[in-house]
């Protein structure tokens, strides 16, 4: 059960305790604003306030919120740089001594996925603080490195247009870097840049680009919303102090996978499963993906089975099928396009036997006139249908199909390679009721 108290350091610190004994056996962006978030730092403690003055005079009326005031994008690290510099230079300095702070693994503020931009924000932020701010000890995210509930630094990349929202033409890229205190359980430094464009390489780290499936994710939303909806003095969540153990995990099977240790990196997924927030999307596309490396061909497909399930749980099942160009047929050469068939197999049988009715969507990335994503993305989606109904003929009166062309893009780029996959996915939603 969630608590809805004050922070409990106990409950961390247990929590903590069994991380280590398992181990040894921002709300998505597009529902939050906080584009005028401007670094500050805490009252000095015992600071005293002055009460305004007793006055019969009527109040004045409020005066008019100042205009937006949007900074112009600067070249990509240059805008990591002045972020971290804010957020380490406004942070309150407690004491003598070093400070720990571990990095909380930096993800795309739409889907939450880790990409080789993220991991050289992470980079480039560790010799910042080596150089500039030496009393801080910066570590990534460990069981280890969480024992003493140090300072935590998360942050999110996202592609906005000029009213600085991820929808439409995208402009520039969005940084948001947020400096937690996991012992306070308060946010403690906040900055937000902008940066070019066409600068950072989004390219998804392995664990991300590989995996075949995508949704809307509990754990994620609630990483997205302490950076994105949250200002300075504010409490850390709950969830994000619930998650903590699993993110630990998850860190170090990425890194694993990501080296091509498949069978450390499964050991690592299925425990951050037994953790308290294991269901989770990064844990089943990470059993599925190992497995699948590993050659375990009945446990992989057993482990897709659960990702679908994921999915139509969350209400939202996207698929990445990788289609040729302007085509609605899959290409050959994808490494997991073999997989194909027994994705489609096991999403119809799950539907079959669920008793659900799909809406089968297609999607394009904004390259091209319009009108012909529109029946692209439509003829696409038709094409997912005729091959579900095929496996199971029970789905040919519970599914329909549609394309949105490029209008709910998440990426937005228009880059049509593996940094925008997601933006030519296939969505599969249950419809309720089933008619």
């Amino acid at each position: 059960m969630t608590k809805t108290g004050p922070i409990s350091r106990r409950d961390v610190s247990s929590a903590l305790l069994a991380l280590g004994a398992l181990t040894a056996g921002c709300v998505p962006e597009s529902r939050v604003d906080d584009a005028n978030s401007r670094a500050t730092t805490l009252p000095k403690a015992g600071a005293a306030s002055t009460a305004p003055a007793p006055s019969s005079a009527p109040a004045a009326p409020p005066a008019a919120a100042p205009p937006l005031i949007v900074p112009p994008p600067v070249p990509f690290d240059q805008a990591i740089a002045n972020a971290a510099h804010v957020v380490f230079t406004s942070a309150p300095a407690p004491g003598a001594g070093p400070i720990r702070i571990v990095i909380d693994p930096l993800m795309d503020g739409m889907t939450g996925y880790q990409s080789k931009a993220t991991q050289s924000i992470q980079d480039q932020i560790a010799a910042i603080v080596r150089r500039d701010f030496p009393r801080y000890d910066v570590q990534r995210i460990s069981a280890e490195s969480l024992k003493d509930q140090p300072r935590v630094l998360m942050g999110t990349l996202t592609s906005v247009n000029a009213d600085l929202k991820p929808a439409g033409e995208r402009e520039a890229y969005r940084f948001c870097l947020v400096m937690g205190d996991l012992k306070s359980g308060k946010i403690i430094a906040k900055q937000v840049v902008r940066s070019h464009i066409e600068d950072p390489d989004t390219t998804p780290i392995p664990a991300f680009g590989d995996s075949p499936v995508w949704t809307d994710d509990p754990s994620i939303e609630t990483y997205i919303a302490t950076c994105h909806g949250s200002k300075v003095g504010d409490p850390i969540r709950q969830e994000f102090y619930d998650g903590l153990l699993a993110a630990a995990l998850l860190g170090e099977a990425d890194e694993a996978y990501d080296a091509a240790r498949y069978g450390e990196a499964l050991d690592l997924y299925t425990t951050a499963r037994k953790t308290p927030a294991g269901d989770q999307l990064r844990v089943y596309n990470g059993i599925y993906l190992s497995l699948t490396r590993l050659g375990r061909n009945t446990q992989a497909m057993a482990a897709f089975r659960d990702l679908v399930d994921y999915g139509l749980r969350k209400k939202r099942l996207v698929v990445k099928f990788l289609f040729r160009p302007g085509s609605v047929r899959f290409v050959g050469e994808s490494n997991l396009s073999g997989n194909y068939g027994m994705w489609l197999q096991q999403i119809a049988s799950k539907a079959a036997s669920s008793q659900v009715c799909l809406q089968i969507t297609g999607h394009t990335s904004p390259t091209g006139p319009a009108a012909m994503n529109d029946s692209l993305s439509l003829l696409r989606a038709e094409y997912v249908q005729s091959r579900l109904e095929n496996e199971q003929p029970l789905l040919k009166q519970r599914t329909v199909a549609a394309g949105v062309g490029s209008r709910e893009n998440l990426i937005g780029t228009g880059r049509d390679d593996i940094t925008d996959l997601l933006d030519r996915r296939v969505e599969l939603r249950p419809i309720v009721p089933c008619v």
